[in-house]
């Protein structure tokens, strides 16, 4: 899920434009069973800006499951490490560009802090653990759901 905070650019100048979103999540998920290690790039084109900070700016999607059953092995290693798109065009035109810090190099001007964590729930899907990733200065939110499911081996 992708949300912006109440104090977001994107609502004090651009309330109902258009525009397209997309991350990257890198993931680690191994036991003796499965190894998998990858780069998920989900986009999201056609965001409305919504006229409060109480609706979503991208839904809940579903961007992996695991393909086979295996022993416990704690929850997979997820890290949101890129947050890019636009909203609206011409003049008003404001492009996101938020990426992780990296040891070596300039904080970005957009820094994206991934690893917040979010207290455990659950919703119709079943038990969940969340964390954050968000934007210093685009002030966006993107919001990781990992939901452990029991299988009998």
């Amino acid at each position: 899920m992708v949300s912006a905070e109440p104090d977001a650019p994107i609502f004090s100048r651009l309330k109902g434009a258009k525009g397209e979103l997309s991350f990257t999540v890198r993931l680690s998920a191994n036991s003796r069973e499965s190894k998998f290690f990858g780069m998920l790039r989900p986009s999201f084109p056609d965001i409305v800006v919504p006229d409060g900070a109480g609706q979503l700016l991208v839904q809940q999607t579903k961007l992996w499951e695991e393909e086979v059953c295996h022993q416990r092995r704690g929850l997979p290693k997820v890290t949101v490490t890129q947050l890019a798109g636009h909203f609206a065009e011409g003049e008003g035109r404001i492009e996101i560009s938020a990426i992780n810090r990296h040891i070596g190099v300039l904080v970005p001007p957009d820094e994206l802090t991934p690893g917040i964590k979010l207290d455990p729930g659950s919703d119709s899907f079943g038990l969940f653990y969340a964390f954050r990733a968000q934007t210093r200065n685009s002030r966006l939110n993107v919001d990781v759901k990992i939901y452990p499911i029991d299988c009998f081996l």
